[in-house]
């Protein structure tokens, strides 16, 4: 019997769909009560029964006097109506009675590999991912593309990627949570069977992969081979760096890779080269990559180019018609540290060898590469190490002695575009006591002719001369740098380093006197600095400077005393290499002095003698350095010649009378070159005139005593 679909009318269809939707619209305003819930009981005068309930696992709420009451599956009214007739065997007034669905929530038990596994009280409309959180989050180990949603009306689990949903956010990717649902979270395969403290940073090292069978193998030559999980979206370059990328052993030319059980070559320098995606190969889940270790061996062949020495991969390598110098080169690592690059051979295949200054070229004086060619080979030599006991290495004409006060002296390669400043820094500088301002530059040519050439290292470091007066630097060339002499008072047999043309000439009350090295840059406390200053005994107003470097000698005087007392710096003379200073001594002997430069003092003083006179001291200062008048000398006729400005021209002059005025106008005028004598008591007029009485009375005396006999 068949039977025939009868078509129904078009108003049919149409109430059948108001129907569905005023059904679902009656369902959302009516929710159906379901473990987890909270529901609010009011019953005014019953405290215990006026709070919050909770549904249980078994949908059933615990009343005071009733006891349990199923009301899962029940709407709000549904309830409250079998409330109200279960309470009504226990309770008579329920007039006030009401029932409210206060709020809405589930119960979850979220199990396997999380913190706090058990069940978990969350609101409606809750995801997976509170619900993990509620159980303390995820442990270490846990399997995320793997988690299982267990329901009642499941025959089966529903396993879904939660993996998915962090990487993409997308929500669609996670199932929606009923109550009594139970979340499962397994533990990866890669944590082992044995419960140990599982670190997840080990999962770097060996994969990521849950699954063998899916997983993408990944080994050879990279830093970390192991097993990693499939995607899709990934091509053969990110499974390379999920592996830590190729070691610098690989041969990323001859890459094996497996897909579906055919094995292929993939040539990863040739894809970095050139970016076409169509050579990277399309992988499928289970697809096995392998790096393999470069192999040694000797390459030989009709487009072979041969690299040797200091480099940092010397070899033979597989060159072409685009290849220059540079390209061959790099490809070799490029020069090592102890390469000399300015002494590169090319050795053809010919046999002829090419010089190239590979230096000389990145400094832009050479602007052309050499051509390499097949069967070509570039050697790059070795530098001259400075400790290198065998000087041999470098031939004369390429080398410049560097002697003297340096601290590495010897011999050095040269090259045109150094100048002296470098050749001295490669010789490590000067040494403390080098006489940088005497260095000698010692030239020879071809016909053994040598000439020699004076620089001041000094002047140039002050910039007094200039890179143009500096002198020019062959090959050949030897640089001296003598020794300052040592000082004079620790080993006088080094003073025929020093020639006299250099020195200052330095005597008398000084501490160090001797010879000392002098630059026309210093001055006259500079020199007298370096000779230990004057002595104790050294009279500093009476310095003497004999200037010899002239074509006639002179001598200056210095009041270096005066100096001290007024800073005045045009009071010190200006001394030059050659000169001699010297400083007498202030007790020297009186035949020294002369008799111009002196003032005598005579008579009745505790100290009588010359003494040294200038133009500030007055008749007290002298009486004073004389040691003062004596007990016999008469301050009433005190005679001072003058002999400086007046010929025998004689004065007197009376201290007492000084005293008692205080007069200094009445001070006689002394200069260098007087006399003053202070006559004694016996000279004065009244003692001769007593004397003269005396003699009268004597002869009056004798001349009775004669009468009487």
């Amino acid at each position: 019997m068949k039977i025939s679909k009868i078509p129904l009318p078009a108003w049919m269809l149409i109430g059948l769909v108001i129907n569905m939707f005023m059904m679902f619209e009656a369902n959302a305003a009516n929710p159906q009560v379901q473990p987890g819930d909270v529901v609010r009981i009011v019953l005014p005068g019953e405290t215990s029964l006026d709070k919050r309930f909770e549904v249980d696992r078994n949908g059933r709420l615990i009343l005071p006097e009733v006891g349990p009451i199923m009301v899962s599956g029940f709407t709000e009214a549904q309830m409250q109506q079998k409330i109200k007739r279960e309470l009504s065997n226990a309770y008579r007034d329920l007039a006030g009675l009401r029932v409210l669905l206060e709020e809405r929530r589930i119960r979850i038990s979220v199990l396997g590999f999380v913190d706090k596994p058990g069940e978990v009280v969350l609101a409606e409309g809750a995801g997976v991912q509170m619900a993990i959180q509620a159980a303390g989050g995820l442990r270490a180990g846990a399997q995320l593309d793997r988690l299982q949603l267990r329901r009642a009306s499941f025959s089966q689990p529903q396993v879904f990627n939660y993996k998915q949903y962090l990487d993409s956010g997308d929500l669609a990717a996670l199932p929606r949570l009923h109550s009594l649902d139970v979340l499962f979270v397994p533990a990866s395969p890669k944590i082992g069977n044995v419960a140990v403290d599982f670190d997840p940073n080990s999962l770097n090292d060996n994969g990521d992969a849950a699954e063998d069978r899916t997983a993408v193998k990944v080994f050879g030559e990279v830093y970390n081979p192991g097993s990693f999980s499939y995607k899709s979206s990934a091509n053969l370059v990110d499974m390379l760096m999920r592996a830590g990328g190729v070691t610098r052993y690989a041969s990323v030319e001859q890459i094996r890779v497996i897909i579906d059980g055919e094995p292929k070559l993939f040539n990863l320098k040739r894809y970095l080269d050139t970016g076409d995606n169509d050579l990277l190969l399309s992988l499928t889940a289970g697809t096995t990559i392998f790096v393999p270790k470069q192999e040694e061996e000797i390459k030989a062949g009709a487009n072979t180019v041969y690299v040797m020495g200091e480099v940092f991969k010397p070899g033979a390598y597989e060159g072409n018609q685009a290849a220059g110098f540079l390209d061959v080169l790099a490809n070799a690592g490029g020069p090592s540290r102890f390469a000399e690059t300015r002494q590169i051979r090319i050795i053809r295949s010919s046999g002829a060898v090419e010089r190239f200054d590979l230096q000389s070229f990145t400094e832009g004086r050479s602007a052309q590469l050499p051509r390499i060619m097949a069967g070509d080979a570039i050697f790059v030599p070795e530098k001259t190490d400075l400790n290198e006991k065998s000087w041999t290495k470098v031939s004369p004409n390429q080398a410049v002695k560097v002697m003297g006060e340096v601290n590495r002296p010897g011999r050095f390669e040269w090259a045109d575009e150094m100048n002296l400043m470098d050749l001295l820094a490669h010789a490590g500088g000067p040494k403390p006591n080098a006489d940088m301002a005497k260095i000698t530059v010692l030239f020879s040519d071809a016909g053994g002719t040598t000439r020699s050439v004076n620089f001041n290292l000094n002047a140039y470091l002050n910039g007094e001369i200039n890179n143009q007066q500096m002198p020019r630097i062959v090959a050949g060339t030897t640089i001296m740098v003598p020794q300052l002499p040592d000082d004079p008072s620790d080993n006088k047999s080094q003073w025929v380093r020093q020639s006299s043309e250099d020195s200052i000439y330095v005597f008398g009350q000084v501490v160090a006197p001797g010879r000392y090295r002098f630059d026309p840059s210093m001055h006259f406390l500079d020199i007298l600095a370096a000779a230990d200053g004057p002595s104790e005994q050294a009279d500093i107003s009476n310095v003497r400077i004999s200037h010899r470097n002239g074509k006639h000698a002179s001598v200056s005087k210095l009041d270096l005393a005066l100096y001290f007392e007024t800073g005045d710096e045009s009071i010190l003379p200006k001394v030059v290499p050659g000169d001699s200073i010297y400083i007498p001594e202030k007790n020297r002997n009186w035949l020294s002095e002369k008799k111009e430069r002196t003032v005598r003092v005579l008579g009745s003083v505790s100290k009588p003698g010359r003494y040294r006179f200038n133009d500030e001291m007055t008749l007290l200062d002298l009486l004073a350095e004389a040691g003062g008048i004596d007990s016999e000398g008469y301050p009433q006729k005190i005679t001072v010649v003058n002999l400086s400005c007046c010929k025998d021209q004689a004065r007197t002059f009376d201290l007492l009378e000084f005293s008692k005025t205080g007069d200094f106008s009445l001070l006689p005028v002394i200069r260098a070159g007087d006399t003053v004598y202070i006559p004694s008591r016996a000279e004065s007029g009244w003692v001769k005139a007593r004397q003269g009485l005396e003699d009268v009375f004597r002869l009056i005396s004798v001349s009775a005593l004669l009468g009487f006999l």
